[in-house]
Order: structure tokens, then C-alpha cells, then sequence
């Protein structure tokens, strides 16, 4: 089973690899799990704490 970025859609195999470069985050209770690029591309909003919905 793969995984999937909340962000562009991106799908990729769920393995070890992945899950190192991978983000997640909760946003309003909810689980968000975010890929290498967007997580690089947004990393200020993320540690920021911004919802992805700002970004």
C-alpha cells in the first residue's frame, strides 16, 4: 500500500525511505501527511504551525 502528499498528490511506495523524508502533521484533529517537496517547499509555514490551508 502506498502513501499519498495531502498537498500535490503525489503516491509512493510506503517503505522505510519514504516514511524518513516524508511529513506529517495534525490539522484540526485530522492527520496530514505530506511528501519530500512540499515538505521543503514549506517547511517555514510548517514549523510555523500554519495550516496547509495558508499556505
Amino acid at each position: 500500500m502506498g502513501i499519498t502528499c495531502d498537498l500535490c498528490g503525489r503516491t509512493v511506495a510506503d517503505d522505510a525511505a519514504t516514511r524518513l523524508t516524508w511529513s506529517i502533521a495534525v490539522e484540526n484533529g485530522r492527520r496530514r501527511t505530506y511528501c519530500d517537496v512540499c515538505s521543503r517547499e514549506n517547511v517555514r509555514a510548517i514549523e510555523g504551525k500554519l495550516d496547509s490551508e495558508y499556505w
